[in-house]
């Protein structure tokens, strides 16, 4: 019965949010106008090379909890000249089905070179790199990074967004000591306003009291 009720309560949020947001969620720059972003899987430039099922504009949806917890890290960011910048936040389920459509496809790999160079890519669902489920999909996870201000420019994390390897873990030793120092100022800044982290990815950061910890929602990012 349990599991019944889930999959019923799952699909009628995914009909609710096709009609538009719930009071539950927002976009970000309704919250802070501030905080700067670029959504990779909205174009070419992502570890696949294409536009990615689900994203139609350049916007930022994450749960309210969420928007205003990233409001917080950016009050602190500002006074130093910097800013937030997110690459990535709520993912709808069609786009992690889409992933994983080309996971499969073992000899589309035109941005193995980038992304993944010392991966198979036969490897990357046993890797843990591709899976059925993101918590992006619960709305309250995102990718980022801080860049400077004024500029944009973002600063060194000794490894690009979205690098499939070791080089990505937060606490890799072997990049320079200042790119290391700017991982942890990330992580330190996001633990301390209500973020978890995750270990093998630098830029990856979840709620801690996250509103829909076992909702996974499908409503298109437009």
């Amino acid at each position: 019965m349990k599991k019944l009720f889930f999959f019923f309560v799952l699909n009628v949020s995914f009909s609710f949010f096709g009609q538009g947001l719930s009071k539950k969620f927002t976009y970000l720059s309704k919250i802070d106008k501030t905080i700067q972003f670029e959504l990779r899987y909205l174009g070419n430039n992502n570890f696949i090379g294409t536009p990615i099922d689900g994203y139609y504009k350049n916007r930022v949806i994450v749960t309210k909890k969420t928007a205003y917890a990233l409001k917080k890290v950016q009050q602190i960011l500002l006074k130093k000249g910097l800013s937030l910048k997110i690459f990535d936040a709520y993912r709808p389920q069609q786009a992690v089905d889409h992933f994983v459509r080309w996971a499969k496809v073992l000899n589309d790999t035109i941005m193995k070179k980038y992304y993944y160079p010392d991966v198979p890519k036969s490897e990357l669902f046993d890797q843990g790199y591709i899976a059925l489920k993101s918590g992006h999909s619960r709305g309250s996870t995102v990718d980022l990074t801080i860049v400077q201000r004024a500029s944009g420019k973002e600063l060194d994390m000794g490894s690009i967004y979205d690098f499939f390897g070791e080089k990505s873990h937060p606490f890799f030793k072997k990049i320079s000591e200042h790119q290391q120092e700017n991982r942890l100022f990330l992580r330190k800044t996001m633990l301390a306003n209500g973020f978890k982290p995750y270990e093998n990815e630098w830029w990856h950061f979840t709620l801690k009291k996250e509103p829909f910890p076992k909702t996974y929602f499908n409503f298109p990012v437009k």
